[in-house]
């Protein structure tokens, strides 16, 4: 295993997390007042912290169609914040009740339960507004599709019902259909979005929107598995948060069912076949193909 991408793509992923974070910070500023203590827990959950791959799709989706890095930074840094307030519910007690997220103590250790909560229901609507907002795009039917896709992929056909479907789990022993349904949607919807966002920015075809949403669907499955892996083999230090959770809990992943080794080939299957759907995109999808290999080779 690898554990960094390759440079070109270690490039690419490092400016395009650098566009989204000062988008971000401009996105969600401090305000004066009793309601700043909000705004500070919304920007500690999501400013300074991952590897920005969803938002990285985004950008490098729209680049396929020209559209502007300025657009592009918006619609990534609200599926950014959408992305944290799940994690930000999922590490409460309630959900996963994890103490620990990124390298550094979770919201709601940092603050509390109930800001955590506020803060990522917080996250939740701005992620939204920002894709209605005009900057974010010109047309409002692309803006509209953008909040519709986002909508579909995070509720609860996509990842809160992925998540109700996990909690329900607990104790029971699921088959891999199973729990491939769960992780496609509790994690591969919104990685499937993120894809599928620069083609609606770009206002591409239905053909090429399909492609780039498969794309996403087969790179988050891959990408599931791949943590998943991380989880029975890693440790804390690598991955910035706690390991062995699924073992502890008695979760069924696909590497608990099928074991390390095929767990890792279908995961290698998987990046193939999400590399196979861009073709008709030639070299200028390259990063994107890069990026397959190395969510599936990956240490963190």
């Amino acid at each position: 295993m690898t554990q960094d991408p390759a440079p070109s793509l270690a490039d690419a992923l490092a400016r395009a997390a650098g566009s989204i974070e000062m988008c971000l910070d401009a996105l969600l500023p401090l305000p004066a007042g009793p309601e700043a203590r909000l705004l500070t827990a919304m920007r500690y959950a999501v400013l300074g912290g991952g590897k920005r791959l969803r938002g990285f799709l985004v950008m490098e989706g729209a680049s396929l169609f020209g559209v502007s890095e300025t657009c592009a930074a918006r619609v990534a840094a609200s599926v950014e914040m959408l992305h944290a307030y799940s994690l930000v519910h999922d590490d409460l007690p309630a959900m996963d009740d994890d103490d620990l997220r990124r390298g550094k103590p979770s919201t709601h250790k940092a603050f509390d339960e109930a800001t955590a909560i506020l803060a990522g229901d917080a996250l939740q609507a701005r992620a939204f507004e920002v894709l209605a907002e005009p900057d974010t795009h010109s047309d409002p039917q692309a803006r509209s599709e953008l909040v519709a896709a986002l909508g579909a992929a995070s509720g609860a056909r996509g990842m809160a019902g992925g998540q109700m479907i996990d909690m329900l789990a607990a104790g029971r022993t699921l088959d891999a259909t199973e729990v491939t349904r769960l992780q496609s949607l509790k994690t591969g919807r919104l990685i499937q979005y993120s894809a599928e966002a620069g083609a609606i920015l770009g206002r591409a075809g239905s053909h090429q929107r399909h492609q780039l949403a498969a794309y996403g669907r087969d790179l988050g499955a891959a990408f599931q598995i791949a943590d998943d892996l991380l989880d029975a083999e890693g440790t804390a230090e690598e991955t910035g948060k706690r390991t062995g959770k699924d073992e502890a809990a008695g979760k069924a992943t696909l590497v608990s069912i099928l074991g390390a080794e095929r767990a890792r080939a279908q995961a290698a299957m998987l990046a193939s076949q999400a590399a196979l759907h861009l073709d008709s995109f030639g070299p200028r999808a390259d990063r994107l193909r890069d990026l397959a290999t190395y969510v599936v080779e990956r240490r963190s």
